[in-house]
């Protein structure tokens, strides 16, 4: 997310909007032709795209949006015009195309709060508060901590890699008691990893330090493998579909017993 805010603003940040369109039936009216984009922000996985005149566009690519920005005078392709939920326009040509966006809501800017205020700190904010972190996550000792760090109430912008490949960084097992782990050494972890990715170029989501294909991680999506560290084989959960909250709900987990032990998943 922090990437692709990076990309809206190279693309729109300081021009002029000549044309709008909002391809979702809420907003299917909006035209925001005459604005100035100030920027884009995150807060996790959520982007913010200021304009002049107060006003928030606030997406989330959840599994399946996708922000692209098209060179000056570059049209999108044919097969993409079904799959535009947003699109500005620049008065330099470019276009800015939000793709399968599952949320799409503009909002007063002085409202953002209402969609921020409970989120967990985000380390790559210059608001950051690990002290905040550590005590939102600790909160419930007995909550497993692979369900923890994925909640973003308690640190905000982990998604499932990033979960898998920190717990096993840190040596925890995935269903661990959050109460049973050094949670001020996982979050500052976490958070080293995360700035990490975006400060070190072509870095991306590798984990390893290794960026050859097949060796970026050491347990996500390796399953049935070798652990890189010790030989044993990778564990893997699938995701379990079920209402969020629920004690059977959970994402897709891998782990290496041997590196990360403790309990037995549920």
């Amino acid at each position: 997310m922090w990437r692709t805010a990076r990309r809206l603003d190279r693309g729109l940040a300081g021009r002029c909007l000549v044309r709008t369109d909002f391809r979702v039936p809420r907003h299917a009216t909006a035209d925001l032709t005459g604005r100035r984009v100030l920027g884009t922000e995150t807060h996790g996985k959520h982007l913010f795209t200021r304009f002049e005149g107060g006003l928030t566009l606030h997406t989330h690519l959840r599994m399946d949006g996708e922000w692209t920005v098209l060179r000056p005078g570059k049209r999108p392709a044919v097969r993409l015009h079904d799959d535009v939920r947003v699109l500005l326009g620049t008065d330099e040509d470019r276009l800015a195309l939000a793709l399968r966006m599952p949320v799409v809501e503009l909002l007063p800017t002085a409202d953002e709060h209402r969609v921020t205020a409970a989120l967990g700190p985000d380390p790559l904010r210059p608001d950051w508060d690990a002290a905040e972190a550590v005590r939102r996550l600790g909160a419930d000792p007995t909550r497993p901590v692979v369900g923890a760090l994925l909640d973003q109430r308690g640190l905000a912008g982990l998604g499932n890699l990033w979960v898998n490949e920190l717990l096993f960084v840190r040596g925890h097992g995935p269903w661990t008691g959050v109460g049973d782990t050094d949670l001020p050494k996982l979050v500052a972890t976490a958070a080293r990893m995360l700035r990490q990715s975006v400060s070190v170029r072509g870095n991306g989501q590798v984990t390893t330090g290794d960026p050859r294909p097949g060796h970026e991680h050491w347990v996500y999506g390796r399953a049935g493998q070798p652990c890189r560290r010790c030989g044993v084989l990778v564990r893997y959960v699938p995701e379990v579909q079920a209402p969020a909250g629920t004690p059977n709900a959970r994402r897709a987990t891998w782990w290496c017993p041997h590196c990360q032990p403790g309990p037995e998943p549920p």
